[in-house]
């Protein structure tokens, strides 16, 4: 397989929220929102996050989707350039109406993140790497 791109599909109850606490973190939005959807860019990558109102997504899941409340579904890892963007981080969060999931904390060899959810519960690591 040679895919000439990949994206992410999630599935969320409220666009407006969603829109707000992504467009909060900063993150370049892909277009638009509509009544269907709303899109962003993140990374270097430019690697594409859409967001679909739950009946929308449904049917094209071919089954049910997980609420991201009460299980895992996927963790997205965001790379800071630093201890202090990973903190600076944390807070945008929590300002923006996320949870953190785990406060910042050192982790593994040389990793220092914590782990957050937005308000339909998807996961995000964040992470800086030592000398990455």
């Amino acid at each position: 397989m040679d895919p000439k791109m990949i994206w992410a599909n999630l599935a969320v109850e409220d666009l407006e929220r969603t829109t707000k606490f992504y467009t909060e973190l900063g993150f370049k939005p892909n277009g638009a929102p509509n009544n269907e959807l709303t899109s962003f860019l993140a990374g270097e990558g430019r690697f594409v996050l859409h967001f679909f109102l739950k009946d929308v997504l449904k049917p094209a899941m071919k089954g049910e989707i997980t609420d991201g409340h009460a299980a895992n579904e996927i963790i997205f890892t965001l790379s800071a350039k630093s201890r202090d963007q990973v903190n600076a981080w944390a807070k945008e969060v929590t300002q923006a109406g996320g949870k953190l999931v785990s406060a910042p904390e050192t982790f593994g060899n040389d990793y220092y993140g914590f782990v957050f959810a937005d308000p339909d519960g998807h996961r995000f690591n964040v992470f800086y790497m030592e000398g990455f």
